[in-house]
């Protein structure tokens, strides 16, 4: 008798992600999950802000145009706008591109964008190239590219991620490894030299190691050695003491910030109207570093104050949407590259207003210029990507022990 039994046979079932309507909520592609993970309105947000400082660049091309015109050749009094709308049309996409990645793979793309870059702006004092005195980019025309613009963003998540180590081992030498990168960052910056950025990256490594909790000693020490620093800074760098001495006692040239003053001003509360500002043309770099001026001139004052609102919106909006992350890394991380963003905003507008000395620094995504916009847009997908979260996941809020002894 034939005791043996036939095996059941199992059909092979090929499974497949549950799909329903394009970017519905039963939508698992990555672009559905990315629609619904994003943080919609702080897309929108930035949008408005691109969308406005195409306007500025409009405003402000005119000015640069007829400086840049010769009495055999003259630029169309557009020309700067057009190559900014060519630089959104290039940096939204790259923006958008960001925002997909993974929050670990955004982890990795900012570490190798940090090794990479660091080397560009290491290349920079052997073979770069010099514009207005400065010697801050690499290449030419179309082609030139300023590292230290691109090195921000990723260096904000990079460094996020070497002080996030040390909730993992005390042991590490994070705090000495940070300062030290910055260091290097710092003097390669002052011998461009780039005083604005140099600040930037200061600061962004003085927040991160206040949030990543050092103690109360040890960011006294640090804000003793910021204060000596600035004063070493006036006596034995003539950038810095040029600019302070500018600002504090009125001693030298202070054509630029009086002009940016004066066309800011100029417009009063509700501006001379598109293309009629007239101070502008007296302005220099108005495309770039003095265009919160243009805006102040033909939009008014009114609308000067709206851009900072918008600014201060973002920043909330991002600090809000971290209230309730536990993650080490990625609190470090929004809070690098929101920190870089605002305090980028601040000190171009405190500039035009002549609250801070002249920095040389761009108004993020409204000032005219490819490396800046490009550079920004990839910060600001770090920032979107590192910032989504599924809709559906618990949250529970860092405040909630606030009340508690």
């Amino acid at each position: 008798m034939d005791t043996t039994t036939e095996r059941p046979v199992i059909a092979a079932t090929r499974t497949t992600k549950r799909r329903g309507p394009r970017l519905s909520r039963a939508d698992r592609t990555p672009l559905g999950l990315w629609f619904w993970e994003i943080d919609r309105v702080l897309l929108l947000l930035v949008s408005i802000l691109v969308a406005v400082g195409l306007v500025a660049v409009a405003a402000a091309s005119p000015v640069a145009a007829q400086k840049l015109s010769t009495s055999t050749a003259s630029l169309d009094p557009l020309y700067y706008f057009y190559r900014q709308l060519m630089w959104v049309v290039v940096g939204v996409p790259v923006m958008l591109a960001v925002s997909m990645l993974p929050k670990p793979q955004a982890r990795r793309f900012a570490i190798y964008g940090t090794i990479a870059f660091l080397f560009l702006l290491f290349m920079v004092p052997l073979v770069g190239t010099t514009v207005n005195g400065a010697q801050r980019w690499l290449g030419s025309g179309v082609f030139r590219l300023q590292p230290s613009e691109f090195l921000k963003p990723f260096f904000a998540v990079a460094l996020a991620w070497i002080l996030s180590l040390r909730l993992h081992d005390q042991s590490l030498p994070v705090v000495p490894l940070a300062l030290a990168l910055t260091g290097v960052i710092a003097l390669l910056l002052m011998g461009q030299p780039d005083l604005g950025q140099t600040v930037i990256f200061v600061a962004t490594w003085l927040v991160l190691v206040m949030v990543a909790g050092l103690s109360m000693r040890i960011l006294a020490g640090l804000a003793g050695a910021g204060v000596v620093g600035l004063v070493l800074a006036y006596f034995f760098y003539p950038v810095a003491q040029q600019r302070i001495n500018i600002w504090l006692f009125a001693e030298g040239d202070s054509f630029q910030v009086d002009k940016a003053h004066a066309t800011l001003t100029a417009g009063g509360l509700i501006g001379t109207g598109p293309g009629a500002g007239l101070a502008k043309f007296q302005l220099p770099e108005a495309h770039t570093d003095y265009i919160f001026s243009v805006i102040g001139e033909e939009f008014g004052m009114i609308a000067c104050i709206g851009i900072a609102v918008l600014y201060l919106a973002i920043i909330v909006r991002v600090l809000v949407r971290l209230l309730d992350e536990e993650d080490s890394f990625l609190i470090l991380a929004v809070a690098g590259l929101i920190a870089q963003f605002g305090g980028q905003a601040v000190i171009n507008m405190a500039v035009n207003t002549q609250i801070f000395p002249s920095k040389g620094m761009t108004l993020p995504f409204i000032s005219y210029g490819g490396s800046s916009f490009i550079a920004l847009s990839i910060g600001m997908g770090l920032l979107l990507s590192l910032t989504r979260r599924n809709p559906y996941a618990a949250r529970v809020s860092m405040t909630r022990n606030w009340n508690k002894k």
